[in-house]
């Protein structure tokens, strides 16, 4: 599937930061007879420690990046996904192996995309997670002075617009306690996350596990009023109920399985994973949204828990499949 590692390349990008296409897949022609590599994909990772003077040295080769993508341009495809990397370039990348392998695994050909991936937005914005924030009440709001982070995904953004993105996903949910923010202005389709969820378990027609009551949903993240608050506005708005974890359960049971996860102490994760899970599965939710990176593949696939439980990140990598299909099938 991951045919071809592409070598680093550096150059310097119209919006005046620095950039170099970081190592990442590009698929070859099925005809073994082509030499010529397909571009179908870029995965640009800035860096803004980067001298600008540097940059000039290599336009030559960016250059020839730029002549080998012909006739097939990624930067002209009309269902280009443009992909917005977020604190953990961990999920990025995997968020790019289910689009890759969703869209080609019956023999067709992996849609485009450009990543654009900051390693500057990482986790040296965020309080730790012992902090006092992580078990505030409800509601509380977010105290990080978040401006200049927002200012950074509408720049990597912007980028993204202008390299050819004809749509735009961030496979990260702390980024999405911006979206609104970062999405100001952009002309072109930006999905979230929340959206993407809300609206499959709303057709998938699930029944109330208690007579006279509303599907309920459960949310687990590692903060309740960053993680839980956009997806309680996206569920609530497709007659959904949401149910969240109480502070009790927070307190002691999801924050000390994360810093059990940090000290990689994966079966005392795993063990107070599942006790979250439960708490939440007992108040009759129908499912439970993992509404944090860290908490996705603690449960084993043979846990009958992790049947209950929903990765928002597949939703949204299905949900970007079908829109980059839906163009595909406008030009045939």
């Amino acid at each position: 599937m991951l045919d071809r590692i592409m070598t680093t390349i550096s150059f310097h990008t119209v919006l005046n930061f620095p950039a170099f296409l970081n190592k990442t897949w590009c698929r070859t022609r099925s005809n073994p007879s082509s030499t010529a590599v397909q571009l179908s994909s870029i995965f640009i990772q800035t860096d803004e420690t980067r001298n600008p003077a540097d940059s000039k040295k290599i336009m030559g080769s960016v250059a020839a990046v730029v002549r080998c993508q012909a006739p097939n341009s990624l930067l002209t495809q009309e269902n280009t996904v443009g992909i917005l990397g977020g604190v953990s370039v961990f999920s990025t990348l995997i968020f790019l192996e289910k689009l890759v392998w969703w869209s080609s695994r019956h023999g067709e050909d992996c849609i485009p995309f450009v990543v654009c991936s900051d390693p500057t937005i990482n986790r040296e914005f965020l309080p730790p997670i012992s902090s006092p924030f992580f078990l505030k009440e409800k509601n509380a709001q977010f105290p990080l002075n978040h401006g200049p982070i927002v200012e950074k995904l509408r720049c990597k953004r912007a980028f993204l617009e202008q390299s050819g993105a004809r749509c735009i996903v961030m496979p990260c949910h702390l980024s999405h306690a911006w979206h609104s923010e970062v999405s100001e202005g952009c002309h072109l389709p930006f999905l979230h996350v929340g959206e993407c969820v809300a609206k499959e378990l709303k057709a998938a027609k699930l029944r109330p596990l208690e007579a006279g009551s509303n599907v309920r949903i459960g949310v687990l993240g590692i903060d309740e009023s960053l993680m839980a608050g956009f997806y309680r506005e996206k569920l609530e708005s497709q007659g959904l109920e949401v149910v969240l974890p109480d502070m009790a359960t927070m307190e002691h049971i999801v924050i000390p399985a994360i810093e059990a996860l940090r000290r990689k102490d994966m079966e005392g994760a795993r063990n107070l994973m599942r006790i979250a899970v439960n708490v939440l599965l007992v108040r009759a939710v129908n499912v439970v949204v993992l509404a944090s990176d860290e908490m996705q593949g603690l449960l084993s696939r043979d846990d009958p828990l992790s049947k209950k439980c929903i990765n928002p990140m597949d939703a949204l990598a299905r949900s970007t499949l079908r829109w980059a299909k839906s163009i595909q099938n406008l030009q045939t």
